[in-house]
């Protein structure tokens, strides 16, 4: 069958904004150390103790915006503890990442300095569960305060002169879990609370972000929109793909089955159903949609790799965590009216990571591609799209054969990204554009595929699954046929011309 889509070039849908494109590091794992610091004194090249290799793939993908310092490390986290001298600063014990000493040395003037070597956002989690009002209020006076104050003196004695800017500021992680087990209505009383102290100095203004659900907890969300949905700027969503039956039985990165491959590309497009849901409960009590809806973790979890840390949640990516990646940033762009930021789970050695360390090496993963594929969508005009595809019969039920996101960047090129879910037969494409106003189309491609369904790079292979120019379609006016490989991601650049 031809999977038919008619793209409407006259008819903009809304922004994408470029946050949907964010990344996490937590204090977990390998993702900070080792993953992005290593120290000034490492012979690893590195720029103020942050790897050079990690900063340039970093930069050449466009990370909009860094989530930190966790996670439910973030309610554990006493900000003033990784400030000053590291030689002084406190250890503590990473209770929920495998027991290891936390030694502080990645701190705030780390994160914030990392934060300007990528040209990025910076979004900060409080710490509610274990912290005070004042410790999250003297944060943010810390990080954004000009004028005269103990905790100015202090950041300048610490070597940052001007006031950093902080726009997006979570009050608390997961408050419903590790963030301290808490009801909705208590947890939206606290975050009343702590949200007033959360202040805007000088220029500085602060994007509030209030702790949401967990998955389909809908009754979190009601309550929390309910109760404190006027004093947020926006609301968390939380939810990781897991192809096994539970959470003790996750399933394996690589080595899995077909029956594990369609389980996963199904669960990941479970995210429609939940944001489609949440963001009925929002217009309810938010029909102008002023408060916007952060999906700051997501991406697939499975059992960590043989004898590593269990603590550390080390995986391997694969082929099939570019397509959870490429069909979850589609509906991230369909709800592009709600959906204002999110965030991977996590940049570096952590789950669905977009690099890999292991030394003095890095690896740029399959999903790494995606995103660095998918730059194109941000802050692009989501275009109205009609599709009619193939579906494909499962175990788990049916899949679609492919998805489809279309978008126009600012000098008037259309993008179309396409994922075929169909790890056995390429998927013929039909695409029709409509509202085109130019004689002809220019096209140009790239894709991402793999020769096994659990195709991966290592240190050794770095480069087994890695983009490659896409030339398999033909143009006929303003139509265009193409086959797109089996488990591939595939990106279009459509421009006027013959």
């Amino acid at each position: 069958m031809t999977n038919r889509i008619a793209i409407q070039a006259d008819q903009p849908q809304g922004t994408i904004h470029r946050n949907i494109y964010g990344h996490f590091s937590e204090h977990l794992g390998r993702c900070i150390y080792e993953g992005l610091w290593v120290g000034e004194s490492s012979p690893i090249p590195n720029t103020h103790g942050i790897r050079n290799d990690v900063l340039d793939a970093l930069r050449r993908m466009k990370i909009p915006v860094l989530r930190w310092p966790g996670g439910c490390f973030a309610d554990e986290y006493h900000w003033k503890d990784g400030v000053g001298p590291r030689e002084t600063r406190k250890s503590m014990i990473n209770t929920h990442w495998g027991g290891v000493v936390e030694n502080n040395h990645f701190g705030t003037h780390e994160f914030m300095q990392l934060c300007e070597l990528l040209g990025c956002e910076p979004y900060i989690n409080g710490n509610v569960g274990s912290g005070t009002v004042q410790e999250m209020s003297e944060w943010v006076e810390y990080l954004t305060f000009d004028g005269l104050s103990p905790m100015t003196e202090w950041r300048k004695a610490n070597g940052r002169e001007q006031p950093w800017k902080v726009q997006y500021f979570g009050v608390g992680n997961e408050n419903w879990g590790c963030g301290g087990n808490m009801r909705p209505e208590y947890y939206a009383d606290l975050y009343r609370q702590f949200q007033t102290y959360v202040r805007n100095y000088g220029e500085n203004r602060i994007h509030k972000i209030a702790c949401g659900p967990n998955s389909d907890d809908y009754e979190w969300m009601d309550v929390l929109m309910k109760n404190a949905g006027r004093f947020m700027d926006s609301i968390t969503l939380h939810y990781y793909t897991i192809p096994g039956p539970s959470w003790s039985e996750k399933g394996a990165a690589t080595g899995f089955t077909e029956a594990e491959w369609s389980s996963t590309l199904k669960k990941a497009m479970h995210m429609e159903e939940l944001i489609a849901k949440h963001s009925v409960i929002m217009d309810r009590y938010d029909p102008s949609k002023r408060i916007g809806l952060l999906v700051d973790e997501w991406g697939t979890w499975y059992d960590v790799e043989p004898g590593t840390n269990p603590g550390f949640l080390y995986q391997q990516n694969t082929i099939r965590d570019a397509l959870v990646a490429g069909i979850t940033l589609h509906i991230f762009h369909e709800h592009c009216d709600r959906v204002r930021m999110a965030n991977l789970a996590q940049l570096a050695n952590v789950l669905q990571s977009v690099v890999l360390t292991e030394g003095d090496k890095m690896v740029l993963t399959p999903t790494y591609h995606v995103f660095d594929m998918f730059k194109v969508h941000q802050d692009a005009e989501r275009l109205a799209t009609h599709a009619s595809v193939a579906e494909l019969a499962t175990e788990h039920g049916p899949l679609p054969q492919v998805s489809v996101s279309a978008s126009r960047d600012a000098g008037g090129r259309i993008h179309v990204s396409i994922c075929n879910l169909d790890h056995r037969e390429a998927a013929n494409v039909r695409l029709e554009l409509r509202g085109w106003t130019e004689a002809g189309v220019s096209v140009s491609g790239t894709t991402l595929t793999s020769d096994a369904i659990d195709g991966h790079n290592t240190f050794e292979r770095p480069d087994r699954v890695a983009p490659a120019p896409f030339s398999a379609y033909s143009v006929e006016g303003h139509r265009l046929q193409a086959a797109v490989a089996p488990m591939s991601v595939t990106v279009l650049e459509l421009t006027p011309g013959a």
